[in-house]
């Protein structure tokens, strides 16, 4: 006999459910911020297919759609509190999926201290699509926006750039790649196709951010694409060396097989980084606590007063001409 919803949720999702979720008995969760805190809200959507594979463990799939939303709140310096779960099934419910995508997603909730509060879930003829809403708490008055740059600040991005982008070349395997994936190491192949797999949102950063920044957002259409969009609120450009950008070790190995590739690593997306600018008089301060957070910021550029795109420079001082500068939704 086909699992029932009702069945579903208590067997699978209400032990992952706080307080506020309320057993997930109820039509609503009861949610209440900390006192001074304002609430900072955010959605991402994940479609089998187009996000993520179809034949990805289960439990990485779940892992990854909270993580992208908690990314987001990393951003912002909000502090999490909570989520709530849409998931649109193909076909009837398949427990051992199901166990697997709980027990990932409970693990994560409970390690980012961010748990269950409700949602919903549904039959589709389509593919699998899972929808998060997460909610966080800002102090103050105000979150950390990403349309805040001014002129002078300094840019700074966390971790390492591409990688994703790269482990997703890799899954793929495109018969033009081929030659540079077969070259590769099987340990830097396994490394960037798990940083596509499993997104490391930035939480650690959040109160560097919150006392350094002045303005902050995820990376998740790629840092060319992205860094645009959060100039281009305040009118403003960059120019970014190549040289400055921070690629891991496995990244630069792929590069120096294929060059080419440095495309993919600054348009490609999926890096879950943190791009963030601070006053000039802020900027080692920011970069001194995210190292002690365990998070190290890499400066790359400097904001300054023009109406064009960000440019990417070479070991000559040439611009970097991109067929593309971010992942497209449609």
């Amino acid at each position: 006999m086909a699992l029932s919803e009702d069945d579903l949720i208590a067997r699978y999702f209400a032990p992952l459910a706080g307080p506020a979720g309320l057993g997930l008995g109820d039509d609503a969760a009861l949610l209440a911020p900390p006192p001074g805190a304002r609430l900072v809200l955010t959605k991402d959507m994940l479609v089998a297919g187009v996000h993520f594979f179809a034949d990805d463990p289960p439990a990485a799939i779940a892992r990854k759609a909270l993580r992208v939303n908690l990314s987001d709140l990393a951003a912002k310096g909000a502090e999490p509190l909570g989520f709530l779960l849409g998931l649109a099934l193909p076909g009837p419910p398949d427990e051992a999926f199901l166990a697997a995508f709980a027990r990932g997603l409970g693990e994560d909730a409970r390690s980012y201290g961010c748990p269950l509060l409700g949602g919903d879930t549904v039959a589709t003829p389509g593919p699998l699509t899972l929808s998060i809403t997460a909610f966080g708490a800002a102090g103050g008055e105000d979150m950390i926006r990403r349309g805040a740059v001014v002129a002078g600040d300094a840019l700074f991005v966390s971790g390492t750039i591409g990688d994703a982008a790269l482990g997703l070349r890799l899954r793929l395997s495109a018969p033009d790649d081929l030659r540079w994936i077969e070259a590769l190491d099987a340990a830097d192949a396994a490394f960037l196709m798990d940083r596509y797999l499993l997104p490391q949102p930035r939480l650690a950063l959040r109160a560097a951010l919150r006392e350094h920044a002045r303005a902050a957002m995820d990376i998740s259409d790629g840092l060319a694409g992205d860094l645009a969009k959060m100039l281009r609120l305040t009118g403003l450009a960059a120019d970014v060396a190549l040289a400055d950008v921070p690629l891991s070790a496995p990244a630069r190995r792929a590069l120096a097989l294929e060059p080419g590739l440095i495309e993919a690593a600054l348009a490609g997306g999926d890096d879950y980084e943190i791009l963030c600018a601070a006053a000039p008089e802020d900027a080692e301060r920011l970069r001194a606590q995210a190292a002690a957070s365990g998070v190290a910021l890499t400066r790359i550029g400097t904001a300054r007063t023009e109406e064009a795109r960000p440019r990417f420079l070479d070991e000559a001082g040439r611009t970097l001409a991109l067929g593309r500068t971010s992942w497209g939704h449609f």
